[in-house]
């Protein structure tokens, strides 16, 4: 059997589940095989729902990516910690007030957008009726995986996403609905969509890591859940991707 070595780099905590030399470094791994970047993940000690995003050679991919020689891969836990309070935006105002409700297919595309700073609601409970009661009552597209969905004679407005990859889908999006010059990134909440917005370091002294503490001064608090923002040692990375997935791909 062939072997290949890759580049494994995993970030924040992910590196909890990692021996001291492979934590926040850069690292080969000898891919024996046909093996998916998934099973790799695992392999090397990283429960696979910690696993948020994965980056391989500068593209986002899914668990089932098969991994090859030479490849340099980076792994993300959840978006928790960027510093939304220090980001540049990417474009000065939305073209329209363009609002979005998912089917529950679509959970990786709803954050994406709420990334970008898309009003984007995405619950895993609600049944076909709901979400077209929700989408007629709010003014919201529904994007969705099932055509049957978009057949029901209610929906007034929706969408039908060709791609089952996210990073594919979120430029499917933003090209239908030609949203690419009204990006708003990091002013929504990735977990509830909520308004994130300033606040005092003081406040929230409490909730914070002993190194968060003593290595970061600007915060951002979801409006509705209360989660913090803040920029962790991925934050830059993940403005490149957000640049080069979204900016170089029209």
């Amino acid at each position: 059997m062939n072997e290949n070595q890759v580049w494994f780099r995993f970030y924040e905590e992910l590196n909890d589940f990692l021996p001291s030399a492979k934590r926040k470094t850069s690292f080969p791994y000898a891919n024996k095989g046909n093996q998916s970047v998934k099973d790799a993940i695992e392999a090397l000690g990283v429960p696979h729902v910690e696993v948020d995003m994965i980056i391989v050679n500068g593209k986002p991919v899914d668990f089932s990516y098969k991994l090859r020689n030479k490849d340099q891969i980076s792994v993300y836990p959840v978006f928790e910690s960027f510093d939304i309070s220090k980001v540049s935006l990417l474009r000065a105002k939305p073209l329209r007030d363009t609002k979005f409700i998912m089917d529950v297919h679509l959970g990786r595309l709803s954050k994406y957008l709420r990334l970008c700073g898309f009003d984007t609601l995405f619950e895993h409970h609600l049944t076909d009726g709901e979400i077209i009661d929700q989408s007629l009552e709010e003014h919201r597209i529904i994007l969705t995986r099932d055509k049957g969905l978009l057949k029901n004679k209610r929906v007034t407005h929706g969408y039908w996403i060709r791609s089952t990859k996210p990073d594919e889908q979120l430029r499917e999006v933003l090209n239908k609905f030609d949203l690419k010059n009204g990006l708003h990134p990091f002013t929504r909440c990735l977990e509830c969509n909520g308004i994130l917005a300033d606040v005092r370091k003081e406040e929230i002294i409490d909730k914070l890591l002993p190194k968060t503490k003593d290595f970061y001064s600007g915060f951002k608090k979801c409006q509705v859940c209360g989660k913090i923002y803040w920029e962790g040692s991925h934050y830059e990375r993940m403005k490149s991707f957000i640049g080069s997935l979204i900016i170089n791909n029209f």
